[in-house]
């Protein structure tokens, strides 16, 4: 199955995740550029669009979107490359490393409820969605500091223990 892993990053977390899917299953990555990267902007939900693509998605029979997740809100950025190539997707995987926990997944911050947004926008071409909360790679006593969440980023040091299981779990759903 011909894989592309398109990925959007502002502070390194899904871009290493998104670095480690591609290398795994040995497939092209391409980053999502933002005509422009304000987060201030996004969060006021004004946004300029993304530049192209160079790849032909239309080429792929499956696309791993890889991305983060804000307070709960489908970024930007992510919305923009999947409402500029819904026809060119044959079928995608939304991946992210974002804050929430999966406790509390369904809340008012969670990632299931952009999880819900992504399976209306896509429908049927959704394979799946999976989260990496980055609390898996912070130590257990500090999983309740916002502070200590905010300021955590991926690194080949800390994938480990629970988040490298889920990853390895993911790798194999994929092969």
């Amino acid at each position: 199955m011909k894989t592309i892993v398109i990925n959007y990053s502002r502070k390194g977390s899904n871009k290493y995740l998104a670095e480690k899917i591609s290398g795994r299953l040995n497939c092209d990555i391409e980053k999502i550029k933002p005509r422009i990267d304000i987060f201030l902007l996004f969060l006021m939900k004004i946004h300029f669009g993304i530049k192209g693509i160079r790849k032909n998605l239309k080429d792929y029979d499956r696309i791993i979107m890889c991305g983060p997740i804000w307070m709960g809100r489908f970024v930007p950025p992510l919305r923009s490359f999947i409402t500029r190539y819904t026809k060119k997707i044959n079928r995608l995987v939304f991946v992210s490393c974002c804050g929430s926990t999966d406790e509390k997944k369904d809340e008012k911050f969670g990632h299931g409820l952009v999880f819900n947004e992504v399976k209306n926008i896509l429908h049927e071409k959704l394979i799946c969605c999976r989260a990496f909360p980055i609390v898996l790679v912070v130590p257990k006593e500090k999983r309740e500091l916002s502070e200590a969440v905010m300021n955590t980023r991926l690194n080949d040091e800390n994938f480990k223990g629970e988040i490298l299981e889920r990853f390895e779990a993911f790798i194999r759903e994929l092969q």
